[in-house]
């Protein structure tokens, strides 16, 4: 949530596990794992006093950005609340918009995905698209093309994506940082 909102990955201005993730259907959806609460951490890190984002966005704690002031500080019991909080906020974003079964790696990556980008970027993307296509391996490529802020690739947003990939495949993604 730390890149310029609702860019795609050219840099133009777009529009706002086993289980079935879809609910209604009998079927528990999945949560993020600690995998993914892991990589959201080292990715977003963490912040006890209000900063400007790159997208001029304040922003406290994990990447956290609901109702935050310049000025405001928080205590790392607070930051967990708020991840805790903000991961149900984007599991259902996942949940709600994922039209296939998923494995929990490939939850995890989404997840992650849709935290650091919003839910508006991921409703319009082609990665949505393929995956609800059933073109899962196309997705680690489409998961990897948005590494751009403000029209510029950000190493960091590189490393993310490219960890986010290899979680969707199953990997480590801790051996790509």
């Amino acid at each position: 949530r730390h890149g310029q909102p609702d860019d795609d990955p050219d840099g133009n201005a777009g529009a706002w596990g086993s289980e079935d993730l879809r609910e209604g259907e009998g079927r528990r959806p999945l949560r993020a794992s600690d995998e993914a609460v892991a990589l959201i951490r080292h990715f977003e890190g963490c912040s006890l006093d209000a900063y400007l984002c790159p997208a001029g966005v304040w922003t406290i704690g994990y990447g956290h950005t609901g109702d935050v002031s310049e000025g405001d500080v928080i205590d790392q019991e607070q930051a967990e609340a708020l991840l805790i909080e903000d991961l149900e906020e984007f599991e259902g974003y996942v949940t709600a918009l994922c039209q296939r079964s998923l494995e929990q790696c490939q939850f995890d990556a989404l997840v992650s995905w849709v935290f650091n980008l919003g839910p508006g970027n991921f409703k319009s993307s082609t990665l949505l698209r393929r995956l609800n296509a059933g073109d899962l391996g196309a997705v680690p490529d489409e998961i990897r093309r948005w590494n751009k802020a403000g029209g510029r690739v950000v190493d960091g947003l590189v490393r993310r994506r490219e960890a986010e990939a290899v979680m969707f495949e199953g990997g480590d993604w801790r051996s790509v940082i």
